[in-house]
């Protein structure tokens, strides 16, 4: 008899199923999802109730071949793809390619990769989930139909290569609307006021005015804030009230995925999809001198906070062990989830806290290791004693008229922030020494101060905050903010510029065009509560060709709408308040092949076209052509002069003796031409592969001949030769399943090879 099937999809897990379960079992690596829908159309039958149709993926006919010689003449297989809507897809697909006659197949979920998590798993195998199933071919459905519909009238109307999606298209819309918050504020100006104080006994501290005539003191000018200066010179200061109490503070519970996020984004500066990256790679196993790969947290894909007792104990007996009696609970301590929450894992933490991340340290990469450690001292810190934080208000009475307040705090005891401390911000005031002081004491004033301050807008939102703001509103899954994240910024709708996230002209074009064509969809609400309908599907309490066809209704009459009414940036462009410098005519926003531009409406009776700028409240700039220079070098191919010119693709330096001399050089930016040693593979070149930006600030790599020579790729080429097919030179990338590899550009070749994981820079 044919032994059982059990497959995943990673080959490390493979490696740490083996070390348990031995060779009683089979196990196949297949990669991914093996079935999807069709790339050159739409794929779904929207009049016979939105059925799918599933093709194998062209790239995996050779996975498919060797899953099915591989199972057999197997009777049973089980499906151990990750316990989500993903995996739930992936394990449907594989039952269409192998289902037999008499052929059974059980779901097993493995929550986390040890021993005891498999063998579980492997003892209480459940049937495939179809509710899960539903929910996600939901998400794929509803997603297609807005691509898959929206993205062409976008070529159409914009240009070709631009997307919408359901869900990325509302990331946008967050980011777009925060910039214009950005730009319409007008900021205010405010005073505040301070006096360094003096007590019979040390320190000296700093108090700050908190009301004035018992009202919350608002000092707006600075006439004002002389004459208040003026007063309180003369004043005496007298304790009013001095106030103690004991603050008790409670621990944060242990991760959920987008609290993962967060915190390595803020803490780590990882980002959110290297987050989830390096996790997966501690989900799936690491070699720790065991005898074979180890998994070290549970299922990092998560929105509950729920923890097994057993884990919460062997917490609390290490914490007792490590820290001593004080710093640990009398029983476990439980979180209580959301309402939102699906709990179908636990919280993220470590599969053994006795897996100190010290005694790891030199089995983890860097990031490896700055990520379990995060995670085990959360987790640990969760069930340890509450940290006292002893708060002292003193009270200031200068006359009747003015009130002054200064505190200051002290741990008596950091419980659980001997661990793990929380980030919150304090000012200086809240952090001071005070001394001691009596109700009714006279202060010694040694200062009065007064300083000019002005109102701040909202800050523009981070890797962090994004995925604050999106878990906050209901957008999305934990499973998807770091693919939102990165999808935005591939399509050049968004920069990361310093950490923080702009609009690009682009995103803030196509958000616009989208909000004014398709306003439901854009909608913060209408978008999370599809979120919740497809939470319904998967527990069973919604249709999922109910909901598809209450959705596809609605959208197809707003779609046919938008093909006759969305304005045509190609076309008409996008009104300004500029008018055309040579005809006085408006002047209207363009998107060509090269991009975004200015255009007089009088074409063709006037031809004038411009690039632009926008100042910092959103304002337009025409930018002057640049014009011939002083002769900046003499071309090595004639002798002739050369000149700064501009083109399509920037600044560059052209022979005068165009065109019977057609030489040209490219202008190096700013850090835009790093060398990286390669030569270039084009042939007759004799350049080199230097790093580069585009305009959206995106690192790719390109010769240094440019614009002789055109050879350029996103990945970054490294002076290495491949050992099959003999190319100059392999391109470094990085994948969620391989991490950082080498891998040869010739497509027929296949060759690649690991290089150990770097930190990130």
């Amino acid at each position: 008899m044919a032994k059982p099937l059990i497959i995943v999809e990673s080959p490390t897990k493979i490696k740490t199923l083996k070390k348990y379960i031995g060779k009683d079992i089979l196990g196949l690596k297949i990669v991914v999802h093996i079935r999807d829908l069709p790339v050159k159309n739409l794929g779904i039958d929207v009049d016979d109730n939105f059925k799918a149709q599933y093709v194998n993926i062209k790239d995996k006919s050779k996975i498919i071949s060797n899953l099915k010689k591989t199972a057999g003449d197997t009777d049973e297989i089980f499906l151990a793809p990750d316990p989500d809507r993903e995996g739930e897809a992936i394990a449907f697909h594989i039952m269409e390619i192998l289902k037999k006659k008499d052929r059974k197949f059980h779901r097993v979920l493995i929550h986390e990769l040890t021993k005891k998590g498999i063998t579980e798993a492997l003892s209480h195998p459940t049937q495939p989930d179809a509710d899960k199933y539903d929910a996600q071919q939901a998400r794929r459905k509803l997603d297609r139909l807005v691509g898959y519909q929206i993205s062409p009238l976008l070529w159409q109307k914009v240009q070709r290569g631009l997307s919408a999606g359901r869900v990325q298209s509302v990331a946008v819309k967050i980011i777009c609307d925060r910039e214009r918050e950005i730009r319409a504020f007008k900021p205010e100006e405010y005073w505040t006021i301070t006096a360094d104080l003096e007590a019979a006994n040390p320190p000296v501290f700093n108090a700050a005015l908190i009301k004035i005539s018992g009202k919350k003191a608002k000092v707006t000018n600075g006439e004002q804030a002389h004459d208040i200066v003026a007063d309180l010179e003369k004043a005496r200061f007298i304790v009013l009230e001095i106030k103690n109490k004991t603050i008790k503070r409670n621990p944060l519970p242990p991760f959920i995925t987008s609290k993962l996020q967060q915190d390595a984004i803020n803490r780590l500066r990882f980002s959110a999809k290297k987050t989830m990256v390096v996790a997966q790679q501690l989900y799936e196993g690491i070699e720790i001198g065991s005898g074979g790969p180890e998994g070290l947290i549970t299922y990092m894909r998560t929105d509950s906070t729920r923890i097994a007792p057993e884990a919460a104990q062997e917490a609390l007996d290490l914490i007792r062990h490590s820290f001593g009696d004080a710093y640990a609970l009398d029983a476990p301590r439980f979180f209580k989830n959301k309402n939102k929450a699906q709990d179908a894992h636990e919280a993220v933490r470590p599969t053994s806290v006795y897996n100190t991340p010290e005694k790891l340290k030199s089995f983890l990469s860097p990031d490896q290791f700055k990520l379990y450690d995060l995670i085990w001292k959360r987790f640990v810190a969760s069930q340890m004693a509450q940290a006292l934080i002893d708060q002292k208000s003193i009270l200031i009475e200068a006359t009747a008229k003015y009130l002054f307040s200064v505190s200051g705090s002290t741990t008596r005891f950091d419980g659980f922030m001997r661990l793990y401390e929380t980030q919150e911000k304090k000012s200086e005031t809240d952090i001071q020494s005070l001394p001691p002081v009596e109700p009714k004491e006279q202060l010694t004033t040694l200062k009065i101060n007064h300083d000019q301050h002005f109102t701040k807008p909202p800050p523009r939102f981070s890797e962090a905050s994004l995925v604050k703001e999106l878990e906050k509103n209901g957008i999305g899954r934990p499973s998807t903010y770091a693919s939102i994240i990165a999808v935005i910024q591939d399509k050049g709708y968004v920069d990361l510029i310093n950490r923080y996230f702009t609009p690009s002209e682009l995103g803030f074009i196509v958000n616009d065009l989208l909000v004014g064509a398709f306003p439901n969809l854009l909608d913060i609400s209408f978008t999370a509560q599809m979120e919740t309908n497809l939470d319904d599907v998967e527990q069973g309490k919604l249709n999922e060709v109910d909901l598809l066809k209450t959705f596809y209704s609605e959208f197809k009459n707003t779609l046919d709408n938008a093909k006759d009414n969305m304005v045509s940036v190609k076309g008409v462009g996008i009104e300004t308040d500029i008018k055309c410098p040579l005809c006085g005519k408006p002047v209207n926003i363009k998107i060509g092949k090269n991009g975004h531009f200015l255009a007089c409406t009088g074409y063709p009776e006037c031809s004038f076209t411009s690039n632009y700028t926008r100042d910092e409240k959103g304002n337009i700039d025409i930018v002057e052509k640049i014009q011939a220079s002083e002769p900046i070098k003499d071309c090595p191919e004639c002798g002739k002069p050369m000149v700064l010119k501009e083109g399509k693709f920037g600044l560059f330096v052209a022979c005068t003796g165009y065109p019977e001399c057609k030489h040209t050089e490219s202008v190096a930016q700013e850090n835009s031409s790093k060398d990286t040693g390669v030569p270039c593979p084009e042939k007759g070149c004799n350049g080199t592969i230097v790093e580069k930006h585009s305009k959206r600030g995106k690192i790719f790599y390109g010769c240094s001949k440019y614009p002789d020579c055109t050879f350029a790729t996103w990945d970054k080429p490294v002076n290495e030769s491949c050992p099959e097919c003999g190319s100059p030179y392999l391109l470094e990338k990085e994948t969620k399943r391989d991490g950082k590899i080498l891998k040869c550009p010739n497509r027929s070749c296949g060759f690649k090879k690991s290089i150990l994981p770097v930190s990130e820079k």
